[in-house]
């Protein structure tokens, strides 16, 4: 029998578990002190909710599941539509929409809201990129200013610093910018979609690659394209003490109200951190309204962190469009970048086989009630062998508990000669 995990899905040790709790813990303390209140959504949701167009390329990554009760066999002409009703989430923005529409009159306001938990995504595998993976969110509804998109990138990038992520630089963009771009270029409104899916790869594939994807996909012409890449590029490492006026040169259809929150966001950012604006940065997901934002780090083959403004979404539960703001940690890869687990105070209470279990019990409470972690572990073996097991387990001390002894031995750092 194949005991190994589906592909795109792993195991995880004790000892990786213990660095990803670490690093949860840390970014949990810094977004409690910024006011976010954590909550829960199913795994499972709706699949008329996934399936929206505002998903971007993930909608095309859902895990459909099949409705209960099906026959064995179905007609071969059956729609899918006919056999699936549920799906795996594959963020965890969606589920948040829905959840504040359906809870929204028991919640504070402006909501800030804290999720850590799996998503999944049916996509090709690769380094710190899995089939199954946890995003870590949080969220702003509620806020119509750029005070949410400040507070959510100082949260951010002061729950990355916690966990113990430094360097980091953050890259603001947004979508209604990438909008007067593509009217700028002449670029048919049908096509801006497409668009912004193109280029959105420019950091894989290039400016060749864009331009052939748009060329050929999109179907623009070539001096639609050449106008759009020249536009870009113009606007490219701009100084942001004066970022207002020098986008407002480049683009004469920008409106005032994006200027004037993309210079507000550039000042209230507290020293320390690291941004700039990106021409360049587009986010996948549709439903994007406003400013987005990624956070980057030199050791990453990515982005670590990454959100922006959907001020529609939750209409779409609500029937009502409330202001929305979020960021997401890629948990996967900053734990990665870690890959080393926090020191822990381990206690074994090695103990003879012949020693009574209420003696052993009693040890180990008197133990733990310091708040160490405590463990009572069988004598086995040489005992040169199972101190050297007991540091592999994590171990970092531990106590020899005889079966003739009324107290235990002297509590020993493991690495310390045996007694």
């Amino acid at each position: 029998m194949d005991l190994t995990p589906a592909r795109g899905t792993r195991d995880l040790l004790p000892s990786t578990v213990a660095v990803r709790d670490h690093v949860l813990a840390r970014i949990t303390e810094v977004y409690r002190r910024y006011g976010y209140q954590r909550i829960e959504t199913p795994a499972l949701e709706n699949i008329e909710r996934l399936r929206g167009r505002d998903g971007g390329e993930n909608q095309k990554l859902i895990y459909e599941v099949l409705r209960r009760g099906l026959e064995p066999t179905v007609a071969a002409d059956t729609p899918l539509s006919d056999l699936v009703d549920l799906g795996l989430r594959f963020d965890l923005t969606v589920p948040l929409s829905r959840f504040y529409g359906a809870n929204r009159a028991s919640l504070p306001q402006p909501f800030r809201s804290f999720q850590f938990g799996p998503v999944w995504r049916a996509e090709r595998p690769a380094r710190g990129r899995y089939r199954q993976f946890n995003q870590c969110d949080i969220d702003i509804l509620g806020e119509p200013s750029v005070l949410a998109e400040v507070e959510l990138i100082e949260a951010t990038s002061a729950a990355l610093a916690a966990a113990g992520i430094e360097g980091t630089t953050v890259r603001v963009s947004d979508r209604r910018f990438l909008s007067a771009v593509a009217e700028h270029s002449g670029a048919p409104t049908e096509s801006w979609d497409g668009l912004f899916i193109a280029l959105d790869k420019l950091d894989k594939i290039g400016w060749d690659g864009v331009r052939k994807e748009l060329a050929d996909r999109v179907g623009l012409a070539a001096q639609v394209i050449d106008r759009l890449a020249e536009t870009i590029t113009s606007v490219q490492g701009l100084d942001a003490a004066k970022l207002a006026d020098q986008l407002a040169g480049a683009l004469p259809n920008l409106g005032d109200e994006v200027l004037s929150d993309l210079s507000i966001t550039a000042e209230g950012l507290p020293d320390g951190v690291s941004w700039e604006f990106d021409p360049t940065l587009v986010r996948g997901m549709g439903y994007y309204t406003g400013q987005i934002f990624e956070i980057t780090h030199p050791a990453s083959g990515g982005s670590v962190a990454g959100g922006g403004r959907y001020d529609k979404l939750i209409g779409r539960f609500l029937g009502t469009d409330v202001a929305a703001c979020g960021f997401s940690i890629g948990f996967e890869r900053i734990v990665d970048l870690l890959a080393v687990a926090p020191e822990r105070e381990a206690v074994a209470v090695l103990y003879e086989s012949d020693t009574p279990l209420t003696t052993v019990l009693e040890v180990a409470r008197t133990l733990r009630a310091d708040g160490r972690s405590v463990s009572p572990v069988r004598r086995s073996g040489k005992f040169g062998a199972q101190l050297g097991r007991l540091t592999e387990w994590g171990f970092t001390s531990f106590v020899h508990l005889r079966a003739d002894a009324t107290e235990p031995g002297e509590e020993r750092r493991l690495g310390d000669k045996a007694p």
